[in-house]
Formats: structure tokens, sequence, C-alpha cells
């Protein structure tokens, strides 16, 4: 199946080199906000972790900065600009943005499809905050807009270049559009990254000298209940009584699965496509599964992500909301390159802000 489909990898590469130099060379336009605005995007389909990655960069700037985000939405069944609430629906925003906005609700979540009229909504609003920086939630390839900082991300566990343009492989644009990115993070990590290692990936992604590389792992949380107030007792992370049956609708479930394992001796997977909508057919599929594991003590374990779509089904079976918990994750910097990267993105947001206010009060002095 991949031979067949070569021919149509190398045409859609043609396509897409064709449309990124038509940007190097300014026939096609990229706009330039006097916003500070972070891409934070992937080169390759499904995930590489950029929801967390999002959310850490929220976690260092919000107390300084009025943070915005603006993404696709994807899966939305809306159409343009729109701003996420508290009390939105999946339908409404997605499911993404709407985790976000639920996990920091004093920040302005936003989705539009064209990332330019995005921008604009959120400068030109009359009723919002002018935001003091926007992060652009997967937006590697959307070159219409030029960032201040470019974040690609690559999940360490499948590396770019042993892989091949779509539809034949996972790659949405050639290996060397990498020179795009100011940053590189390397997710996903085990939690130590040997030097040999730290040298062979920093040569297979051909680093150039106004890049910086960095590592990140996941750090998985205690798991939470998803609808009951009761919380998991603390004899379930030493004793591996409970079975525990995975609900994922995510690209790398596998990562879950081996750190569930070990808390349990008996871990099953129920693997959705990415951003999955379930329906009725599936909990009844999902409650069979739970039915049939072994053991006396049995919960189920979904995403974050997940858990915003399990919300909006109506009349979920008591039986469900009583097992159902999810784990959080955070990410974590490796060789404790959190610091540097940090002060590189808060001093980059601060100065452009500082020039921004500076230019806006010269505009009022000589009007």
């Amino acid at each position: 199946m991949k031979l067949f489909l070569l021919p149509f990898s190398w045409l859609f590469g043609f396509v897409v080199y064709l449309r990124n130099q038509f940007y190097d060379l300014g026939f096609l336009k990229s706009t330039e906000f006097d916003v500070p605005v972070i891409s934070i995007g992937n080169i390759t389909v499904g995930g590489t972790g950029k929801t967390p990655h999002v959310e850490y960069l929220i976690t260092q700037l919000k107390d300084k900065f009025n943070v915005v985000t603006l993404s696709r939405g994807y899966k939305r069944k809306t159409k343009g600009f729109r701003l996420a609430k508290i009390d939105s629906t999946v339908a409404e925003v997605g499911d993404e943005p709407l985790q976000i906005k639920k996990k920091f609700p004093e920040i302005t979540v936003s989705v539009c499809e064209n990332r330019v009229t995005g921008v604009e909504n959120l400068l030109y609003s009359v009723n919002e905050k002018t935001p003091d920086v926007i992060l652009l939630d997967d937006a590697f390839q959307h070159r219409r807009i030029k960032p201040g900082i470019n974040i690609l991300l690559i999940d360490y566990n499948r590396q770019i270049k042993e892989d091949t343009l779509l539809p034949a492989g996972r790659l949405r644009e050639g290996v060397a559009q990498t020179r795009r990115a100011d940053i590189i993070i390397f997710t996903k990590c085990p939690a130590e990254v040997t030097p040999i290692m730290l040298r062979i990936l920093q040569k297979d992604v051909q680093l150039k000298p106004y890049q910086k590389l960095y590592f990140t792992t996941f750090d998985y949380g205690k798991i939470k209940p998803g609808f009951s107030a009761v919380n998991i007792n603390e004899s379930f992370y030493s004793e591996k009584k409970h079975s525990i049956l995975i609900v994922s609708g995510v690209a790398s479930p596998a990562l879950i699965q081996n750190h569930l394992e070990k808390f349990s001796k008996n871990v099953e997977i129920l693997s959705y496509p990415d951003h999955h909508n379930y329906t009725i057919d599936d909990i009844h599929s999902i409650m069979r599964n739970f039915n049939q594991l072994k053991g006396e003590k049995k919960l189920i374990v979904t995403t974050e992500k997940d858990l915003m779509r399990f919300n909006e089904i109506k009349n979920l079976p008591g039986e469900l909301e009583n097992v159902l918990f999810y784990l959080p994750i955070k990410v974590q910097f490796l060789n404790g390159e959190e610091k540097m990267f940090n002060k590189k993105i808060i001093n980059y947001v601060g100065e452009n802000k500082s020039n921004r206010e500076l230019h806006k009060r010269k505009n009022k002095l000589q009007s």
C-alpha cells in the first residue's frame, strides 16, 4: 500500500514545495502583527503533545501578561471566529480549546479557521482586552501569519528522518522545512536522553545556528474522577490490585498505557481515532469491555481531551460515571533547561509588549 501511495506523496510534496517557495520568495504574503505571536505546531499528522505544550506556555505567561490562544477548533461544527466560554460545547469550539478554557478560565481562548481574521478580531474587538501575546495552536504550516517565535514539536518516538510525506507517510511537508523553526522540541522523551542520542537528534534535524533544541517528557499526575466526587484511594499506586481499561481518542495512547502499567497488572486499551465523537454505541462497547475485565477492583481511565467529549453525552450510565477517571498531563523539560526556555519566551513577550506600548504613545503624541 505504501508503494502504491508513493506517487501521490511525490505530487503532494511538489505542491507543498511550491507553496513554501511562493512564501519564501514573497509571491505569497505573510502578515506580521505588532503583538507578540508564538506559533506551536508540528511537521507530522498525529499527536506530538501540542496541547500540553500550549498549556505549559500559558502557565509561564499568564501571571505577567494577558494571554490569548487561537486555534482552528478542529472538528467543531461552527464556522468563523468564536470565543470559547466555560459552558461552550465541543461542537462549538472543539475539544482542545474547550479543555484549555476549562483549565485556564481567566484567559481568552478563541477559534477561527482563518488565523489572520482571528488575530484581527482579537486585536480590534472593543469588548475584549487587547492581548499581550497570542499563542497560535497547530500553526507551523499556517504561513499567512509570521510569528515572532516559531516552535516546532517532533515526537521523540517517531523520527521524521525515517518518515515520508502524506499519504504514504505522516509528514505534512519536507524535513528541510524544519529550518523555519526558531525552537525545536523533541517531545514524549524518556526520562533520560543520553548525550550521544542528543547529538544524533541534533544532527538529524540539521540544527541551524539560530535554532535552539530542547527535550521534554510528560509528567503524569494522579488520576482524577471524571464525574464523581470520590478520589481514587492512595493504595491504588502501591498495591496494583486494580484492573484498568484505558479509553483513548488520541493519536498516540501507548505512553499512557506504559505509565498505567506501573500501577496495575492488568491494563487493557480501547482505542478510538483522534478527536473521536463518542456515541451511545461506543458507550455500550466501553461498558461491555469494562465488565469483561478480570478482578474485583476495576476502573476506566481516559484523557483530559476525551473527557470533554464524555461530558457532553446525555444520560451517561451511572455505572460509567462512577468508574471513569482521567489522567492529567504536564510538560517537563529535560536537563534542567526549562529556565532557559522560559527566559527566552518571557523576554520575547516582555520586550515586544514594551515596544508596542512605546509605539502607541508616540503615535498619540504625534496625533
